[in-house]
Order: C-alpha cells, then sequence, then structure tokens
C-alpha cells in the first residue's frame, strides 16, 4: 500500500533514523512505539505528508485516503458537535449545505432543481442519508451522548472536544487512519469501545500509543524506532518485546561466540607464525582475522527514568477518611455521599467514566476546591504529593526545570539538582531552557523530581501516564509499587493499574466500590472487566447494528476491490522466492566442488558463503511476505463468498 524508501530524518545533530525501507500494507493495524524523542510523531507526520522527510521517499496509491486525528479544536468551536463530525466527509458536507441553502426559502426554478439532483447524486453516494445517524454512533460510542451532539463544540472540555475530533478522523471514512495517542483523555469504557472499532476496521492503521493493553488488541504489527532505525515486527506488543529481546541475545551470543573465534585464530597465528612448515597457514589465519568485522550492538534509545520515592516519616495508621463527601458543579451532583477510610500503605487506583468525578475527588482529598457537603480528615502526620492532570497547574512557563525544581529545596546543592533532574532525563542544557519548551513527558517527571524531593508519604496522582512513554510508564509502576506510603491514582491504563495497585476504587454514576485487591482480583470478582460492563451501558443493540452494517458494506465493497490486486502481489512474491532458490540451488551446486576447498580458492568460498547469507537472509523475508500476502489472499476470497 505504501512502500517508504532511504528515509532518514535529524533533530539537530541527533539522528532520529536513516536509511528506512519498509511497506505498509493493507488492513494491518500497526502499532508505533519508541522513546519520547525518538521520532515517533515525526514519522507520523511524515507519512501524513505534513513534514518532507530530509532523505528518502514516501510512495502512496494514487487514489488513497488518509485519515488524520485532527488536534486543532478551535476551528470547529462555533459548530454544532455533530456537524463537527460530518465535516469529517468534505464533499457529502458541503453537498449537504449546498442542498439546505437550496432549498431554504427560496423558490425552486428549474435550474436549482438540477443542481439540487446534482447534488442529491452526492449525498447518496456518500450514504449521505445514514450520515447523521453514524456519525452520532460514534459520538455515543466516545461517551458524547445524542441529547448533546447539537450544542456547539465550546461547550465540551478539552478532553472531550479531542473525541469530537476523533469521531471525525473515523467518520472520514479513511483507507489509512494515522492516530498519534487516541487514548489519551478516553476513558475506560471509550478505550474499549475504540478498540473494537479498529479491529473492525477494514483499512490500515498506524496508532502510536503508550498503552500496552491497547496495543495488544489493535496491533497486527509494531513498528519499532530503535537505534537509529525503523525496523517491524509481525504480532501485538507482547509478541515484539519477545522477538527484541530474543534479538538482542542472539546477537550478544554472536560477539562471544565471534570473540571466541578470534582467539582460536589468534592462538594459532602466535604459535605457528615462527615454524617453516605452518607459516603459509599462519598467514591464511592472520588475513581471515583481519577480515572479520566486529559485531557491534549500537545504543538503544530507550532511556528509563530512576523513580526512587521516599517518605520524609511515616503516617498514621488511617491516611485519610472522608464522610458523605459531595461535590455539586451547579445544578450537577459529581460525587455523592463517598464515605470510606484510607490506610496507611495502600495503594488505589480510581477508575470510573469521563466526568464521574474522578479528578474532583482528588482535589477534595488535596484540599485544592471545599465539598459541597460531607467532610476530608486527614491522618496524623500526613504530607501528600500531588500531581495534576493538566501539568501546567503547578509548573510556570516562566522559569527553568533547575529554578523550578530548586524551589523546592534551595538548601541542595547544584549537584543534587542537576543529579535528579538527570535521573529524569532531563540533561545537559535542557535543564535552563525555558519550562513552556517542556513536552508533556518532560513536565510529568520533573513534577516527580519534585515529589523525589519532598518526600510526602501520600501521593494524590491524576492521570500521571498521559505523555509518558512506555518506558516511564513501567519505571513509575516499579517505583509506586516499592514506594512505602500510601497512593491514590487516577489512572485508565490497566497495565500501569496492574503494576501496583493494592485496591480498587471505581466511581459510578449514584455511587462507588470500593474493593480491597489488585486489579486482576477485582476483574476475577466482577465476573467481567468493568470496560465490557461500561460499553454496555453506553451501547444499545440498535447501534450495534447500524455500525456492523455499515462497516460490513465497506468490508465487502473493499475485498471486491483487491483480490485481484492481491492475487497479482502474490505471484510477484511467489516468483521471487522462486528466483532465490534457484540461486541458493546454484551455490549449493558450487559448493559440491572438493577443489573449492583448497586454500588457493578462500577468497571464493568466502564469498559463496557470504552471497548464499545473504540469499537465505532475503530468502526467509521473501518467505514471511509471501505467506503473510498468501493469508491476506485467503481471507478476502472467504470473506468476498
Amino acid at each position: 500500500m505504501i512502500s517508504v524508501t532511504d528515509l532518514g530524518m535529524h533533530f539537530g545533530e541527533k539522528v532520529l533514523f536513516e536509511r528506512a525501507n519498509f511497506q505498509l500494507n493493507y488492513r494491518n493495524h500497526y502499532g508505533l512505539v519508541g522513546a519520547n524523542g525518538s521520532g515517533k510523531s515525526t514519522l507520523m507526520r511524515i507519512l501524513s505528508r505534513e513534514t518532507v522527510a530530509e532523505q528518502g521517499t514516501v510512495n502512496y496509491p494514487a487514489d488513497l485516503k488518509l485519515g488524520i486525528l485532527n488536534q486543532n479544536h478551535f476551528a470547529f468551536e462555533a459548530h454544532a458537535i455533530i456537524d463537527v463530525v460530518l465535516m469529517g466527509k468534505k464533499l457529502l458536507w458541503e453537498a449537504l449545505n449546498e442542498k439546505n441553502h437550496l432549498t431554504t426559502g427560496k423558490e425552486v426554478t428549474e435550474t436549482i432543481g438540477k443542481r439540487i439532483a446534482d447534488l442529491e447524486i452526492i449525498i447518496a453516494d456518500h450514504n449521505g442519508y445514514q450520515a447523521e445517524a453514524e456519525a452520532s454512533e460514534l459520538l455515543a460510542g466516545l461517551g458524547i451522548p445524542r441529547e448533546l451532539q447539537d450544542n456547539p463544540l465550546s461547550t465540551l472540555s478539552g478532553g472531550y472536544k479531542l473525541r469530537v475530533l476523533l469521531a471525525q478522523c473515523l467518520f472520514s471514512d479513511p483507507d489509512f487512519l494515522l492516530l498519534d495517542e487516541p487514548t489519551n483523555h478516553l476513558d475506560i469504557a471509550s478505550i474499549i469501545w475504540l478498540e473494537e472499532y479498529l479491529n473492525r476496521f477494514p483499512g490500515t492503521c498506524l496508532i502510536i500509543s503508550h498503552d500496552q493493553y491497547f496495543l495488544n488488541r489493535v496491533s497486527t504489527h509494531i513498528i519499532d524506532i530503535d537505534y537509529e532505525e525503523i525496523k517491524i515486527y509481525t504480532g501485538n506488543y507482547d509478541r515484539y518485546i519477545s522477538e527484541k529481546e530474543l534479538e538482542i541475545t542472539q546477537k550478544e551470543m554472536a560477539i562471544v561466540k565471534q570473540e571466541k573465534k578470534k582467539e582460536d585464530l589468534q592462538q594459532f597465528i602466535d604459535r605457528f607464525k615462527a615454524k617453516a612448515t605452518k607459516a603459509r597457514q599462519a598467514n591464511s589465519k592472520a588475513k581471515q582475522l583481519d577480515r572479520m568485522d566486529d559485531i557491534v550492538i549500537k545504543r538503544s534509545s530507550r532511556l528509563s527514568p530512576h523513580f526512587a520515592f521516599d517518605i520524609c516519616r511515616p503516617s498514621g495508621k488511617v491516611a485519610f477518611t472522608t464522610k458523605n463527601l459531595s461535590k455539586d458543579f451547579g445544578s450537577t451532583r459529581v460525587l455523592n455521599n463517598l464515605s470510606m477510610t484510607i490506610k496507611r500503605g495502600e495503594k488505589l487506583a480510581v477508575i470510573g467514566p469521563n466526568g464521574i468525578g474522578k479528578s474532583t475527588f482528588l482535589k477534595l482529598v488535596a484540599g485544592l476546591i471545599e465539598p459541597t457537603q460531607g467532610t476530608v480528615e486527614m491522618g496524623h502526620e500526613i504530607y501528600f504529593g500531588y500531581c495534576p492532570q493538566d501539568h501546567k497547574d503547578i509548573i510556570p512557563d516562566n522559569s527553568s526545570p533547575y529554578e523550578w525544581l530548586y524551589s523546592f529545596s534551595p538548601g541542595e546543592t547544584i549537584g543534587t539538582i542537576r543529579g535528579l533532574l538527570g535521573r529524569m532525563l532531563i540533561r545537559g542544557e535542557d535543564a535552563n531552557k525555558s519550562t513552556a519548551a517542556l513536552s508533556g513527558g518532560e513536565s510529568a517527571r520533573l513534577i516527580f523530581a519534585g515529589i523525589m524531593l519532598q518526600k510526602p508519604n501520600l501521593f494524590l496522582l491524576d492521570e500521571p501516564t498521559n505523555h509518558m512513554d512506555i518506558e516511564s510508564l513501567e519505571a513509575l509502576g516499579t517505583a509506586l509499587h516499592a514506594y512505602p506510603g500510601t497512593v491514590v491514582c487516577v489512572s485508565h491504563d490497566r497495565r500501569f493499574i496492574e503494576s501496583f495497585a493494592t485496591g480498587i476504587l471505581e466511581l459510578k454514576h449514584g455511587g462507588f466500590d470500593l474493593f480491597p485487591g489488585g486489579y486482576q482480583e477485582y476483574l476475577e470478582n466482577q465476573g467481567e472487566d468493568y470496560l465490557d460492563r461500561s460499553m454496555t451501558r453506553i451501547k444499545t443493540e440498535k447501534r450495534n447494528q447500524t455500525v456492523k452494517k455499515s462497516i460490513e458494506n465497506k468490508v465487502l465493497r473493499e475485498i471486491n476491490k483487491n483480490i485481484s490486486k492481491m492475487k497479482k502481489s502474490v505471484q510477484k512474491s511467489e516468483l521471487r522466492v522462486a528466483e532465490l532458490e534457484t540461486e541458493i540451488s546454484s551455490i549449493d551446486a558450487l559448493m559440491m566442488d572438493d577443489d573449492l576447498y583448497n586454500q588457493d580458492h578462500d577468497q571464493k568460498l568466502q564469498s559463496l558463503l557470504t552471497r548464499k547469507e545473504a540469499l537465505d537472509q532475503e530468502l526467509s523475508m521473501a518467505m514471511v511476505d509471501w505467506e503473510d500476502k498468501q493469508a491476506a489472499l485467503d481471507k478476502l476470497i472467504a470473506r468476498s463468498g
């Protein structure tokens, strides 16, 4: 589908990737992973045609329709929410608007009648009479109910505005969908809805995400940016991790094997170079040793911050207690009669749909807002550290990481502050750059550096996983697990929750459940995943049927369109496999000649061995390519019947 050749990109003097060659095939769903700053978003901007690569080319099919998650919600603030989604199909939106203009308060002349007839054809071609229902279903699945969809976009919070833009992207009916962190600002119910939608999506997807559960459920392949290279792995995220670890192990074993061979050659040379009868063999071994290239393992771009949380002093046995805690915003009650006791050392994950009051609960506990009724009573010797969802709430723009961190402990030495920043991967000149220029991941790590200096015995963390890469998430989960204090953390990242939580607080409409146990125990106790129960409440059978029918129709159209193209691709792959096998057989025949193993033919033998090794590798890749294409063709044919 999309072919990438010799792609290269730098960020200043840093190499992001170079000489990258790969292909993105029809119907594959690619998870794009790599450390913060490795080039994930840069690659996505190149593929979406927003950025031109410094080196190399990207070739697209002539009729390819791209679907890109728009981040600029300000362009649609005054429009109705449902209309913003409909704008995803530009021709349909323009036709609907023009038809409405021509049929409102005007006499329908012959000319206008002909134009309306033309517009009706455009609307019908774009399934326009079901468009509003389809757009409404997308919004409902993302947590925006029908009764709100005629309101202006400006009436929604930032997180919900991004959901509308996600719905717009999905509604555009693309062939190739590019989503950069689509699960940020989604609650768990909406994440599972998106997972199911993408698993039914008949086109190609490229998705950046730090949510490993999400990547496992939606990815058929993983694109890894590391070692200044881009490599594609078949399978989901867990399989990719296993294969990458195996590659590193095999390379390390190859280095050991090569070093042993070098040592043996050198011993032979040292032993026999002075003997006339063995001098010729010793010289040959010396040449062989000179020809051996060192196997090099490049340094990975993946770096994990070193979180290590301690407490200034232990708290009392009770961290805090809430009694009949309630909060109203205007006429809307967000929290209602929450009564609970959280003990020292408990690590509580707070889950629930967006808008249910999770962030409000943390702010009430932190004393940042006052309850409408009820109380929060802090335990003895409690000192809390707070990480808000919006980092700008506590990090000003007119400072630097060094200055901001130093403000927590003016008595600390320069070395201590810089060392702590270094552990958070904020190094060198980055320590003095403007805090306004910090990335989301850098801001989150800086806040945790401040918490490490403060040494609180209670953590209040609101969505700390947003903007963090997978390595940072794993390091944070491990550190929270080892932390001797109490944790209350709002998160929708299931693997992150599993890594540290000893209890689950599920906030629900009209109440709450407090479960004493880890996330897996919670799921076993519930008998089903919270996600599935939440989704059942959101979606009705009618909605399921509408979305399913629309997607199935597109699948059939795409299948019929692509079977002949796939057959040609399979034939081409089969031909290449046959060519490689023929060439390998020819080399095998040449290597049957005993004379080839005389010392006079060392160079020819080495050349044949090198060529055969390269051909074997290419054949292995060609076989995988052929098998993937044949499997895809078989599925297309089966589904077309």
